[in-house]
C-alpha cells in the first residue's frame, strides 16, 4: 500500500520536530469527530482513535481536548486491533474558538491549525456588512488570513457598488467574486489553494459554502442547499470535516457561524482604521461621544468614517464584553456600568442604605 503525503496534509516542519520527541508514537492528523470517537489519516491510511485514559486525567480545561485539524501522537499508524490511542496534541499554530456559555469561561476548539480562512457571503440576500465585520474579526481572532469570498455574483446587478461598501470595511483583506455558473467562477479561488495549505470555510448557511467546496473537490461530496425566504440559511453542514483536495491541501467546513461567539473577535484588526483614529485623539481615553478634538467624530463628520460603521464598533466590542453571560449577570453588569462612579452596584447599595438611615 503506497504511502500518504502527510506534508501535503499540513504536516511542517515545526510539526514533524516536536513530533519527534516522543519516541515510539506516530504522528496523524484528526480529520473528523463523532462524540468521543475520532478519525484521524497517518502516512498509512485512516484510522479510528480515542484518548488515553491518562490524557482524559491529566486535562485541565476543554480547549486542551484533541479538534478537527489538530497533529496528535497514536500509539500505531495502521487500522489494527481496536481503536488506535491519542497521546499528545501537537502545539496548535491557530485555532477558532468557541466559549461555552456561563461564567465558566471554558473554551472549545471548533478547528485548529488552519491557515486560510474563506469568509463566504453571497451577494444576495446573505449580503450584510455589520455581518461580515463579525466574521473578519472572528478570523483574525484564529490567528489565521482571512480571505472574503463573495459568491452567487450571477444574482447580483450591483457589483460595482458593493465592491466598493466592501473597501469601507476590508482593511487589507483580499476579496474574491465568484459564480456557480461555471468552473470559471471559481477560478479566483483556485488560485489560493496549495498543497499542504488548510482553509476553513466559515458563513452563514445556504450562501455556497458546500456548494464551492463541491467545485474544489470536483464531485457532489456535500449536499447543499438554499437560503429560505427569510434569509436565513438551513443548516447543511452538521459536524466539521477535514476534506482533501485532488490537486493538494485541505479544506475543514465547519457548521453555521453559531458555531462562534463573539468573544472570538479581535477588533483591533478588523476595525484598524478606527483604532488608528483613536490615537490623534486629544485624551488617550477618548470615549468617541462628547469630547473635544476627538479624531473618530471628526472623521465621521468628514464622511471619512461612517457612522453605521462606527455604531458597528460600538454594538461589538459592547457584545464582547457580555459574552457568555446570563440575563441576570448582564443586568448586574449594566448596572455596575450605571453605578461607576460610586463604585459599582454593591457601593452604590450602600449609598442608598445609607441615605435612608438618614431619614
Amino acid at each position: 500500500m503506497s504511502k500518504i503525503d502527510m506534508k501535503s496534509l499540513g504536516l511542517s516542519q515545526s510539526f514533524s520536530n516536536e513530533a519527534a520527541k516522543y519516541k515510539g508514537l506516530y504522528i496523524g492528523r484528526i480529520i473528523s469527530q463523532y462524540k468521543n470517537l475520532y478519525k484521524v489519516v497517518t502516512d498509512n491510511g485512516e484510522i479510528t482513535a480515542e484518548i488515553s485514559g491518562r490524557f482524559r486525567f491529566d486535562v485541565t480545561v476543554s480547549s486542551d481536548y484533541p479538534a478537527v485539524g489538530d497533529f496528535v501522537m497514536l500509539d500505531r499508524n495502521e487500522d489494527i486491533s481496536g481503536n488506535a490511542i491519542i497521546h499528545k496534541v501537537l502545539t496548535r499554530k491557530s485555532a477558532f474558538i468557541r466559549k461555552a456559555p456561563g461564567t465558566s469561561n471554558c473554551e472549545q476548539i471548533v478547528a485548529a491549525n488552519i491557515d486560510m480562512v474563506f469568509i463566504c457571503m453571497s451577494l444576495n440576500n446573505d449580503y450584510n456588512l455589520r455581518r461580515l465585520e463579525r466574521y473578519i474579526g472572528i478570523a483574525w481572532d484564529s490567528d489565521a488570513v482571512p480571505v472574503i469570498v463573495l459568491t452567487k455574483a450571477d444574482l447580483c446587478d450591483n457589483l460595482s457598488q458593493k465592491l466598493a461598501e466592501l473597501d469601507t470595511v476590508a482593511c487589507g483583506v483580499d476579496v474574491l467574486v465568484t459564480s456557480c455558473l461555471s468552473d470559471e467562477g471559481y477560478l479566483p479561488v483556485k488560485k489560493y489553494l496549495e498543497s499542504g495549505k488548510t482553509i476553513a470555510f466559515i458563513g452563514s448557511s445556504g450562501v455556497g459554502k458546500s456548494t464551492l467546496i463541491n467545485m474544489l473537490i470536483g464531485e457532489n461530496t456535500l449536499i447543499t442547499r438554499e437560503i429560505r425566504n427569510d434569509d436565513k440559511g438551513r443548516h447543511t453542514t452538521t459536524r466539521r470535516e477535514i476534506i482533501v483536495l485532488p490537486g493538494g491541501g485541505v479544506v475543514i467546513d465547519t457548521p453555521g457561524m453559531r458555531e462562534l461567539g463573539i468573544d472570538s473577535v479581535d477588533l483591533s484588526k478588523t476595525f484598524a482604521d478606527i483604532d488608528e483614529l483613536a490615537t490623534k485623539c486629544k485624551f488617550y481615553d477618548c470615549t468617541h461621544s462628547s469630547e473635544p478634538s476627538c479624531a473618530v467624530q471628526k472623521a465621521i463628520n468628514d464622511g471619512l468614517l461612517t457612522r453605521d460603521r462606527f455604531l458597528s464598533y460600538l454594538k461589538l466590542k459592547k457584545e464582547a464584553k457580555y459574552e457568555g453571560l446570563n440575563f441576570k449577570q448582564i443586568e448586574t453588569e449594566k448596572l455596575n456600568v450605571m453605578f461607576k462612579e460610586v463604585g459599582g452596584m454593591k457601593n452604590a447599595r450602600k449609598v442608598i442604605k445609607g441615605k435612608n438611615k438618614k431619614r
